[in-house]
């Protein structure tokens, strides 16, 4: 059975699991997830448990400080939410890219993303989430453009 939220309110508890530190008890943690997510959850096609997730929650919230999120468009549809937003916030430890890790530069980052979420009795049970990773790359002075 697929059912919604109050999709506002489940938008600002999703930007608050990522955004705000999150419980150093694991068990708390994952309680805070699974009041958001099912266990487990689909994240661009590849299967999660919340365990997993917690710990990418743990690694982004060690590579950005002062993260905040800035809703840009909000969608619904029924087992829907899609969300455009920016996630900023300053670079400060050691980032997770498609590249590897960049370390800790000190820089702020803006970072565009939309997350399409599936809803399944009342929690996010997929995702389908794209992030402007090549822009915070060369933001952070990652990669660098070159002339043809």
């Amino acid at each position: 059975m697929t059912a919604s939220l109050d999709t506002p309110d489940l938008a600002e508890r999703l930007m608050g699991l990522w955004s705000t530190p999150l419980p150093e008890d694991d068990a708390e943690a994952l309680r805070a997830f699974r009041a958001v997510y099912t266990d487990p959850v689909e994240l661009n096609g590849t299967t999660m448990t919340l365990t997993d997730l917690v710990a990418r929650a743990r690694r982004t919230q060690a590579a950005y400080s002062g993260v905040h999120h800035h809703v840009l468009d909000r969608v619904e549809a029924p087992g829907r939410l899609v969300l455009a937003f920016r996630l900023r916030g300053t670079h400060t430890g050691p980032a997770p890219t498609a590249l590897g890790d960049v370390p800790a530069t000190g820089l702020p980052v803006d970072v565009r993303v939309i997350d399409v979420l599936t809803l399944t009795e009342g929690r996010i049970s997929g995702i389908v989430m794209v992030a402007d990773e090549l822009g915070l790359l060369h933001g952070l002075g990652a990669v660098a453009l070159t002339t043809a």
